[in-house]
């Protein structure tokens, strides 16, 4: 069933945006958010209708969309005294487009199925920017049928729509990509500031790290994609010497007195691989050191 009447909760910086392409892209849009003159201000800039309630926003849509601070918020928002479950038909989408808990995103799905409203999560990499120019990328978590029926209003908002199978995974997918961001961005830090303390000039240090570490050197794009995935563990460099090089950059650390947790951590990691898993394998193959402990295999 092709979705036309469209909810929008949480009409702020990032929300306001996203809702405006829904009214540039013909759909018919009520918006609701605890500060009434958001939504006035909305309305008036770019059409669309208000709501006064969330009960009354619910009444005619066939999908709400939550851009909300948290999954306590959502939940609160759907399922609360004046949520919009109380109102929504069955047949009837949610679509959780904030950065929620996955496990969290599951349970209202769970909470909402017996009266036949489904849950997508949508949630968007991208900031402000993105959301103004319609640029954002989003994982897309839930049942294939819905998500399909939920495309076009995503594609409004979007510069791509990555599906990530079930309900849930979205979220977990933009969480562990934000994990993965912070790490890098510390990690970075932690580099420049031991080699500030050595003496190396900082801005020099950044600029070189783009060659060495990220483009064509980023870990993902040429050591696990293509020998990780596919077992080849072919990069010609053995596990033993990366501890050895990651040893030399704790104690170097050390040796100028930096603060350097991650170091220290990162280095009794790949000691620990190279004893387990052997120092003369292919450095790639650390993936068996985490597939062992958490017991899963990524390529199976």
């Amino acid at each position: 069933m092709t979705i036309r009447k469209v909810g929008f909760i949480g009409i702020g910086n990032m929300g306001a945006p996203m809702a405006s392409h829904l009214v540039r892209a013909g759909f018919d849009l009520t918006v609701y958010d605890v500060r009434p003159e958001a939504v006035s201000i909305f309305v008036e800039r770019h059409g669309g209708k208000g709501a006064e309630s969330l009960a009354q926003l619910a009444r005619e849509a066939e999908a709400v969309i939550t851009m909300l601070p948290n999954d306590k918020v959502v939940w609160q928002a759907v399922l609360g005294e004046d949520g919009v479950a109380k109102t929504l038909k069955s047949g009837s989408i949610v679509i959780d487009m904030g950065t929620s808990d996955p496990i969290a995103t599951r349970s209202l799905a769970k909470e909402l199925q017996p009266r036949g409203i489904a849950v997508v999560d949508a949630p968007v990499m991208g900031g402000v920017v993105f959301a103004e120019d319609a640029s954002l990328d989003i994982m897309v978590g839930g049942d294939a049928d819905q998500v399909a029926r939920c495309r076009p209003l995503l594609q409004a908002m979007g510069q791509g729509v990555m599906e990530c199978g079930g309900v849930g995974n979205g979220h977990a997918l933009k969480a562990l990509a934000n994990y993965v961001n912070a790490s890098a961005l510390i990690t970075s830090l932690e580099a420049l500031t031991i080699g500030k303390r050595f003496g190396l000039d900082a801005r020099f240090m950044a600029e070189a790290l783009v060659p060495l570490c990220a483009t064509r050197n980023h870990p993902i794009p040429k050591k696990i994609l293509p020998h990780v995935f596919t077992r080849k563990y072919g990069t010609g460099m053995a596990l033993g010497f990366i501890a050895k090089d990651v040893k030399i950059a704790r104690d170097t650390a050390k040796a100028v007195e930096a603060f350097a947790p991650l170091a220290e951590k990162v280095a009794e990691l790949w000691a620990d691989a190279s004893r387990k898993i052997g120092a003369g394998v292919d450095q790639t193959e650390i993936v068996r050191y985490w597939e062992e402990a958490t017991g899963v295999s990524l390529t199976k």
